[in-house]
């Protein structure tokens, strides 16, 4: 009976000890990994993400002085053109203004080139309206108006000039330099329409009204336009004179454009059945 008693203390002693040890061990393993998500959560600041600054329009300097109020870093990796923007002014960022990242994040800058680009005239003359047009697009230049002139050939080139001073093929002029044509102007065909250009983009509008031999007069926006990428992406909402498909009105006339972004400015344009 001794015997088996003292069996019994040992087998039991045994099995307390080998639970105790199963035990100590979970407690282990699970410190490790509390401690070790601790430390994770330490190091990749968990579920604490900082909001993106607007860099727009700010000197290289500026940008990098409130990237690093910020707990970010600014890198520049390209560079445009802009003529209506300040020189060497941030363009555009990735991520955008107001996103979320985490400290330390690079935020990848365009700036608004200090000296414009280079472009070579080209040769305009004896070409049409839409031929010079688009001649003029693939160079990075911009049509700035029409002057028309009597001739026998309807919107065919007869000069180019810049600031009013006729320009010679192969000048290397700034990239968006503004551009006049002086075309020619049949009496017999002289007559254009002026184009419904209401609810078109800033660009697409002028370009409408350019192909219709008219200049623009002017571009007028209201307050919902704020910045340079706010007027490309404003919608003309008015226009003087209105658009009309009956009356002609003679080549070389202006027409006002004015813009929003407020979509519900835009006038629902009627079908042909109403």
């Amino acid at each position: 009976m001794a015997d088996k008693t003292n069996k019994t203390k040992k087998k039991g002693f045994s099995g307390n000890w080998i639970v105790r040890n199963l035990l100590i061990a979970v407690v282990i393993v699970t410190a490790l990994i509390a401690g070790a998500m601790i430390f994770l959560n330490l190091v990749t600041q968990h579920n604490k993400e900082l909001s993106v600054p607007d860099f727009s329009n700010m000197s290289v300097q500026e940008a990098e002085y409130a990237a690093s109020q910020a707990g970010m870093r600014i890198e520049v990796t390209d560079s445009v053109f802009v003529k209506r923007m300040k020189r060497g002014s941030v363009y555009r960022q990735n991520p955008a203004p107001g996103a979320k990242v985490k400290e330390g994040r690079r935020i990848v800058l365009t700036i608004n080139a200090v000296n414009a680009k280079k472009v070579t005239m080209p040769n305009l003359v004896g070409l049409s309206l839409r031929q010079a047009k688009a001649e003029l697009l693939s160079r990075g230049l911009v049509l700035n108006r029409l002057v028309y002139v009597q001739d026998m050939a309807t919107n065919n080139v007869l000069r180019q000039l810049k600031g009013n001073r006729e320009i010679e093929p192969g000048t290397m002029v700034d990239s968006e330099s503004p551009i006049d044509l002086v075309l020619g102007l049949n009496q017999m065909d002289n007559g254009t329409y002026v184009p419904d250009v209401t609810g078109l983009k800033n660009m697409s509008a002028v370009e409408a009204v350019f192909d219709h031999s008219l200049n623009v007069k002017g571009l007028k926006f209201d307050d919902t336009v704020k910045d340079y990428d706010d007027s490309l992406n404003a919608m003309v909402y008015r226009q003087v004179p209105e658009p009309s498909d009956t009356v002609s009105v003679a080549m070389g006339e202006e027409v006002m454009l004015y813009l929003t972004k407020d979509a519900a400015k835009i006038p629902v344009k009627k079908t042909a059945n109403e």
